[in-house]
């Protein structure tokens, strides 16, 4: 296990808790070693990628967790820099990455990678490198210490909510910038005691989500797509589009959510209990994706009305989408 290569942690962001634990998970583990943790959106990622050159690859280790990257250029990058010496691993559990990869793309020559959609990005990677310390003499009491953390971001990214406060620190890590988020989680002990930061930004969160709440209720245009039985319910929002689609559940039947998030301009896709469509897919159509429930993408949705753009677009998907 001892090693002398730079590591780099390409993880999901900007705010993502799923995301940001995976970057704590490595730090742990590879306390010691030169670190890097960076964080790139959907729509970053590609460039991100391509834009890591390092001069001695084979002083390298990168390790790309809870994303994927969609440009075959990519991948290209990636295997030069996997023939000059680089040590490329890959974490993730989106459906839209899996089936990418079944179908042949995202074809990087990986040192080693996990790809299933069991758990949670960061309790894949935190089980993988339990073992490989276990492996090598024992687990350490600093990776073990976030054994609580991993469960909480699993059961947050998964949208199980079972264990109390999950969905409060995602969405208090949200409202953090993405560096000083990932600094509060490092420094979190097992009982997941916010400190300072953390506990400012909680505050912050509560009246963020009442004007957001308010935003969404003057935004919302509502879409039949009758080829289906179905309903887009298309919004606008600044921030929180999982907790509008969670509130919003009970009052729609049959819907698929469309959230225009004004924040950082991407969208968000939700269901309501009875739908059936699968958002991976659906999100996949404009070029992002996500699980078969919750899923995002970048799209180009001209104003001044958000909404209704996305609710045609999303719509006319629908109509087209027979195998959603």
């Amino acid at each position: 296990m001892p090693s002398d290569r730079r590591v780099t942690v390409v993880s999901h962001g900007p705010n993502c808790l799923d995301g940001l634990t995976c970057a704590v998970v490595a730090a742990r583990h590879f306390a010691g070693r030169e670190y890097h943790p960076t964080f790139a959106s959907n729509r970053q990622i590609d460039d991100m990628l391509r834009r890591f050159s390092p001069a001695q690859p084979e002083r390298e280790e990168l390790w790309i967790t809870d994303i994927s990257w969609r440009d075959e250029e990519t991948t290209q990058h990636l295997n030069s820099l996997v023939k000059d010496g680089l040590e490329l691993y890959w974490v993730d559990h989106h459906k839209s990455a899996l089936e990418a990869r079944e179908k042949g793309r995202l074809a990087a020559n990986f040192t080693d990678y996990v790809l299933e959609m069991r758990y949670a990005a960061s309790r894949l990677l935190f089980d993988k490198l339990c073992a490989v310390e276990e492996a090598h003499g024992g687990v350490s009491p600093e990776l073990l210490s976030l054994r609580n953390l991993v469960l909480t971001a699993d059961d947050n990214d998964r949208w199980i909510l079972a264990i109390e406060g999950s969905r409060e620190l995602a969405l208090t890590v949200r409202a953090m910038d993405q560096h000083e988020a990932y600094k509060a989680l490092l420094a979190m002990n097992s009982d997941l005691e916010y400190g300072p930061e953390l506990r400012r930004a909680h505050e912050r969160v509560q009246s963020e989500l009442a004007m957001t709440f308010r935003l969404a209720e003057s935004t919302c245009v509502v879409s039949e797509v009758p080829a289906r039985d179905l309903r887009v319910v298309a919004t606008e929002c600044d921030g929180y589009s999982g907790e509008i689609a969670d509130r919003w559940r009970g009052r729609y039947k049959h819907a698929v959510f469309a959230l225009y998030d004004r924040r950082g301009g991407g969208i968000s896709f939700r269901r309501t209990p009875d739908c059936t469509v699968d958002l991976s897919r659906l999100a996949s159509s404009f070029g992002g994706g996500g699980h078969e429930a919750a899923a995002g993408c970048e799209m180009e949705v001209p104003g001044p009305d958000h909404a209704a753009t996305l609710a045609q677009k999303t719509a006319d998907a629908l109509t087209r989408g027979v195998d959603l």
